[in-house]
């Protein structure tokens, strides 16, 4: 009997590239993560080149099993829209064909902050649970990820909204906090402004809270007064792995066009939802 084999998850960030198969039963990985450091420049073709390595390393383990791939920046139909950390050439790129030659398997690529939120919704934090989950990962800058009954809705970019005639995420990121200098409390309040508006337009059942700040959860949560119930993310460092893997491998399968199908409505919905709250604000 062959061994079993499994989809390998693979992480593109500024610093490093980090893989690792993943075991879609338990969502843990199936062996010892393998980093990279991220190429510089961080060009397409040397991404690419790290990739296929990280991808060889694990031959044993994933065979020809589908290919998980998080990029910092806007995945549109396999072809990459912004850059955030790597190299500028990487917009306008079809990622989705050059990681495929590359790897010549069945390659998924998504956002890093949307693996992240398929992660805690099939594994983590926001398992079993119903309706509208919002997950923000809290670092540098604010990745976001969106899903409505277990269906993504893919780069909102959620992070970037115009608060108090700001990018939102240049005032209430963890770097805010520490470039800054402030305290928990005056953190909190920046947060609780951020959170509020975002309540105001999707209305969240769940918020899930990312990010390396999350291990000190406790010092700021408690301090917000929100609808939603919030909390920490439980994956962290091992969402953007394990989310693209189990996003490759249902993408692999057909799920993923039948899943989006079954849940276009309800994400378009959402979507009118939020411009209708928006647009009832502003005239309010």
């Amino acid at each position: 009997m062959a061994p079993r084999t499994h989809p390998l998850g693979i992480d593109i960030g500024g610093s490093g590239v980090k893989g690792a198969p993943v075991d879609l039963t338990a969502g843990e990985l199936a062996a010892d993560r393998r980093r990279i450091d991220t190429p510089q420049p961080a060009t397409p073709d040397a991404v690419a080149d790290v990739v296929a390595q990280i991808a060889e390393h694990f031959a044993d383990e994933t065979g020809n099993s589908p290919v998980g791939i998080t990029i910092p920046g806007i995945v549109r139909h396999g072809v990459m829209h912004s850059a955030a950390n790597i190299d500028k050439s990487w917009i306008g790129t079809d990622v989705q064909r050059l990681f495929g030659e590359r790897l010549g398997r069945p390659v998924a690529v998504l956002n890093d902050a949307d693996a992240a939120g398929v992660a805690e919704k099939r594994y983590g934090a926001a398992k079993d649970v119903p309706g509208t989950v919002f997950l923000a990962t809290l670092g540098t800058g604010i990745g976001t990820a969106l899903l409505v009954d277990g269906v993504l809705v893919p780069n909102c970019e959620l992070g970037h909204l115009e608060l108090d005639g700001h990018d939102a995420e240049t005032r209430a990121a963890a770097s805010a906090r520490e470039r800054e200098k402030l305290s928990w409390e005056e953190w909190a309040a920046r947060l609780q402004r951020y959170f509020a508006h975002i309540e105001m337009l999707f209305s969240p059942d769940l918020i899930v809270i990312g990010g390396g700040v999350s291990r000190k959860s406790h010092k700021f949560l408690p301090l917000l007064d929100l609808t939603a119930p919030i909390v920490p993310a439980t994956l962290r460092n091992q969402a953007g792995i394990v989310g693209a893997a189990w996003y490759a491998a249902d993408a692999a399968s057909g799920n993923g066009t039948r899943r989006t199908a079954a849940g276009a409505t309800k994400a378009t919905a959402a979507k009118s939802t939020a411009t209708k709250n928006a647009a009832k604000k502003t005239s309010g």
